[in-house]
């Protein structure tokens, strides 16, 4: 392959960028998809569209056997099944707009069925863990508190990280210690904050805010040393660097803490369900994975400790 059409081919071809914009603009007029949903969906079809691209097929003419030599394709390149299931969740949704809109005949993921795949229980860290770990910023430091009160609130309120970067200060109810979340599909939920987080949350507007940001008008809760809403890459990497100071060499990001927050919850006893209102999950069977992480647990501490385990 020349280097022109090797580069050609690594982007999607004019007319199925195209097609993917129109089909993402109607389904965030649908359904409300957040940014961070969207670019999903975007990289999935632009990953597609790509590789039909190198077999000189447009997105509008991909057949059945075209999907089905992609979905061989990335089973020899051992991509993961959970990767593979997200891309045919696209597509089939992709597919059927285009059926819908009369811009194909037929739809080519019909009776395809998604790969296998176990479900695996989310990584997640004890008790001594958060607790070393949110030891780990300098609260001495401008950053390092702000740092120590997104950590508290994380672990206290089990925010997803989009959620706590762009949290803004109306929404932060500090007299009833309350959240007001806006999450995925503009669903409102509150979400109780402890003593602790808030004791942090006061500390560091008293000390460090108004250093971050000496201009009023910036709204966001959390802004980053330039008075701006810090990315969930900047907040993951800071994340990384205390997890090392702290000495805790399991794999982290801000997404374990939203685990750790829900699987301490049920190992302590709390409903099922009030951990779905507090993680602003839809479905209830999206929960119930903590249950597993917590039976698991129980089972370890069954197995090391009694005497027949």
């Amino acid at each position: 392959m020349s280097e022109d059409r090797r580069r050609r081919a690594l982007r999607p071809a004019p007319a199925d960028q195209a097609i993917i914009a129109q089909y993402l603009d109607a389904l965030w007029l649908e359904k409300g998809l957040s940014d961070n949903t969207r670019a999903s969906y975007r990289r999935d079809l632009n990953h597609y569209a790509c590789w039909l691209n190198q077999q000189g097929v447009a997105l509008v003419d991909a057949e059945r056997a075209q999907l089905q030599r992609h979905l061989q394709w990335r089973v020899e390149q051992h991509l993961r099944p959970s990767s593979t299931s997200r891309l045919l969740s696209a597509l089939r949704g992709f597919y059927r707009y285009l059926l819908r809109e009369h811009l194909v005949a037929a739809d080519p993921t019909l009776n395809i069925d998604a790969p296998r795949r176990g479900r695996p229980l989310p990584k997640t860290l004890t008790e001594h863990d958060v607790e070393v770990l949110l030891a780990a910023p300098d609260s001495g430091d401008v950053l390092g508190l702000r740092d120590r009160a997104m950590l508290e609130l994380l672990y206290a309120s089990g925010l997803r990280v989009s959620e706590l970067v762009g949290l803004r200060f109306e929404q932060l109810n500090r007299q009833l210690g309350v959240l007001r979340i806006v999450g995925k599909g503009d669903k409102e939920r509150l979400v109780p904050v402890g003593e602790e987080a808030l004791s942090w949350i006061e500390r560091y507007l008293r000390e460090a805010r108004p250093e971050l940001c000496s201009d009023l008008r910036v709204e966001v809760l959390f802004p980053s040393k330039q008075g701006r809403e810090m990315t969930r890459q900047t907040f993951w990497h800071r994340i990384k660097q205390y997890a090392l100071r702290a000495g805790i060499d399991k794999p982290l990001s801000p997404h374990v803490l939203r685990h750790a927050f829900a699987t301490h919850l049920i190992n302590h006893g709390a409903d099922l369900r009030v951990v779905q209102m507090l993680l602003g999950h839809s479905s209830l069977s999206t929960t119930q994975i903590y249950t597993h992480v917590a039976t698991a647990r129980l089972q370890a501490i069954h197995r090391d400790h009694h005497p027949r385990g």
